[in-house]
């Protein structure tokens, strides 16, 4: 419990300055020792006041520095473990245990014997800092060790191969952020543009709300959590019978407990997303990150169909139990943890799915919090409405095979879910198996499934008998099938488009259209567009036409909804299919890049980064010269990509809007073109 809250409390005073903490600085050195072997010196700068661990650590103490070096075949052999100097051992009272650590610098060695010629050897170092305040995440840095041609000690060039900030945007995309004015002519409507942009950010945050109160309320009803309702009241009303106001502020501080509880399960995850902008994005497109949640989905699944059930630790309840007794508002806190623990086995798949879905999507670790505020908020509510109001207990339903009914509709949507991620793994990782014509299928057979479930047809281990179906069951049953038959509109054939009919409803869950085996089109709606920039911007100053960027990505939810209900309106396409060239820059797209380009670069908190693939090319693109990193995000630029017409928006859903959104910098171009007329012919 002491490790948990340690950690816990370092999360939480990270988040405020996580991005200037960067206190450790790696140097490499190297010493040859014969003709065929060397040590490779990794040098550790450390700021005054901070240390850094040893590479040996207990378990369930903090993070190690763990070094790794990088083979290229057989061409050279590791002798021995890296060995480290001495330094300062003493027992810290938090993990309860004796650590080393090293302060103001730090050698490690590593012996090497080389099997053939090798000019250099590259490695890596995870480690982890900390001062009396704060540590940094576990971090990973690449190392260089240069063995070309020297016989004498070889000074690296320091903690990572980086070229300057603007030769790497000069190298990767011809020009750099300063080249990059925005217009001086303005539209009416670039106001309401600006607008728009900060209101989405807003509502998002809402609608997620919304989403995590209505996964608090289908958690309510499940038998986990609804039979504990009138127990705990009664706990409180009874408690506070002498004292009958006590007994209210008790139940309320209880409710809000569990709504903290449930809060502050988001906090790790600011710390992630402050130290890396990109990181949510990251793994929310991680190939194999997306096969787990598949995984675990599945799992989630038949647990609710009662195959077995999720249990955390006992020992865990076992000791927030023990702090009930404690009393008072600590008391009441370890209550409320309580409830979350012993009620995981139906609130854990729930809280997946709002996890998964928030890394998935736009807002990251904000998305999250609101999402766990909302579920807190439909969880608690209920325990201090009862309490104020103990006769409304008598309006609720009785317990019964009703609330294991729930349980295995909520199986199934997660049998739903789960194919979305594995949907996400085959988009990144372009297997082109799970395209939209099998996803349609698969969900058909599950909502079916469903529907046949909620008929009686199908039974699962916990289910009671059914001697008659109700009203609502026969009318939830109907909505059900009356799904499946949408979900089978989907193979209609839209002739304009040439593809599929988009479903509203499944925007973003489904691959797009698009992405067939009998219709496949490369661009959305069949529209011309380019998927590199250099290449985008060579045809745009060719056919003298402004430039719409598209940043998107293979599996961004509020992308696809955009591209197959908005793009689609006449007004629209029309501005998109004839007055600008289309550039669509995957940031998600994990085909590596060339050697050339695979450069470490500056990021916009002062930190670095190694470009391995295209969507780092893109993501880094889009935070260097426009400081953002949401998806969607368009920018309308002139032919050369070195004047924004007028503001980027992101996700607009509103048809009108968005088309005012094209129709300002359409005017604007228009009037660069008759005032400046080399503007056509600039380089």
């Amino acid at each position: 419990m002491k490790q948990f809250l340690f950690v816990f409390l370092l999360l939480c005073s990270s988040l405020g300055f996580s991005q200037l903490y960067n206190p450790v600085k790696w140097s490499t050195e190297l010493e040859k020792i014969s003709d065929s072997e060397y040590n490779l010196i990794s040098i550790a700068t450390i700021e005054a006041k901070s240390h850094l661990y040893a590479q040996d650590i207990p378990e369930f103490g903090p993070v190690p520095t763990e070094f790794t070096y990088i083979k290229s075949g057989e061409d050279f052999d590791l002798i021995g473990k890296t060995i480290e100097e001495e330094g300062v051992t003493v027992f810290d009272s938090v993990f309860e245990m004796t650590i080393k650590y090293f302060e103001k610098t730090a050698i490690f060695k590593q012996k090497v014997k080389l099997l053939k010629e090798v000019e250099i050897i590259k490695g890596s170092v995870l480690f982890m800092a900390c001062d009396d305040e704060k540590c940094t995440p576990p971090t990973d840095v690449e190392l260089i060790f240069n063995l070309s041609g020297n016989t004498q000690t070889n000074n690296t060039s320091g903690i990572v191969p980086k070229i300057d900030n603007d030769e790497a945007n000069e190298l990767l995309y011809g020009m750099s952020p300063t080249d990059v004015q925005k217009a001086d002519f303005k539209c009416e409507n670039e106001t309401s543009a600006t607008a728009l942009e900060v209101d989405s950010s807003s509502n998002s945050l809402w609608r997620i709300f919304g989403l995590g109160f209505l996964g608090g309320l289908l958690a309510l009803l499940t038998p986990c959590v609804f039979p504990m309702i009138p127990l705990t009241v009664s706990f409180f009303t009874k408690k506070g019978t002498s004292n009958q106001g006590a007994g209210i502020s008790k139940a309320l501080l209880y409710g809000f407990f569990i709504f903290l509880v449930y809060v502050l399960l988001s906090i790790p995850f600011h710390l992630l997303d402050s130290v890396n902008p990109d990181i949510l994005n990251e793994v929310s497109t991680n190939v194999w990150l997306n096969i787990i949640f598949f995984l675990i989905f599945m799992f989630f699944a038949f647990s609710f169909f009662g195959y077995y059930e999720l249990t955390l630790p006992s020992s865990w309840t076992t000791r927030t139990t023990q702090g009930e007794s404690t009393g008072g508002l600590v008391g009441v806190f370890f209550m409320a943890l309580t409830l979350a623990i012993v009620s995981f086995s139906c609130t854990g798949p729930i809280l997946g799915s709002l996890l998964a879905g928030s890394l998935t999507s736009d807002g990251g670790a904000w998305q999250l919090t609101s999402g766990m505020a909302g579920f807190g908020v439909s969880l608690g509510l209920p325990f201090a409405l009862f309490a104020m109001f103990p006769n409304m207990l008598n309006a609720l339903p009785k317990s019964g095979g009703w609330l294991n009914s729930t349980k295995v509709v909520l199986g199934f949507l997660e049998l739903a879910l789960a194919f979305k991620f594995l949907s996400n793994a085959d988009l990144v990782a372009h297997w082109n198996l799970l395209k939209i014509e099998p996803f349609l299928i698969i969900w058909i057979l599950i909502f079916a499934g469903l529907a046949l479930y909620i008929f009686g047809k199908i039974k699962f281990p916990h289910d009671s008998p059914i001697k008659k179906l109700s009203f609502f069951r026969i009318a939830t049953g109907i909505m059900v099938a009356s799904f499946v038959i949408y979900l089978a509109s989907g193979f209609r054939v839209n002739k304009d488009t040439n593809t599929f009919t988009p479903l509203t409803l499944l925007s973003g869950l489904a691959p797009p259209v698009g992405y067939s085996f009998l219709y496949p089109n490369d661009c959305p709606n069949n529209l011309d567009c380019f998927k590199d920039l250099k290449e985008g911007l060579a045809y745009a100053k060719k056919e003298n036409k402004p430039v719409m960027i598209d940043f998107t990505g293979l599996a961004c939810v509020n992308c696809r909804k955009m591209e197959e209900h908005v793009w689609p309106d006449k007004t629209i396409d029309n501005y998109l299919r004839n007055d600008f060239v289309l550039i669509s820059l995957y940031v998600d797209d994990k085909k590596e890049l060339p050697e050339s380009e695979q450069i470490f670069v500056e990021r916009l908190d002062g930190g670095t980064r190694k470009l391995k693939n295209y969507g780092h090319k893109w993501a880094h693109y889009q935070t260097q010269f426009f400081q953002k990193n949401s998806q969607p995000y368009y920018v309308l630029l002139s032919p050369d990509a070195k004047t924004i017409l007028n503001v980027p928006v992101a996700y607009t859903p509103n048809e009108q809007e968005y088309a005012s959104f094209l129709e300002c910098g359409l005017e604007v171009y228009l009037k660069l073109s008759e005032t400046t007329p080399q503007f056509f012919t600039s380089n």
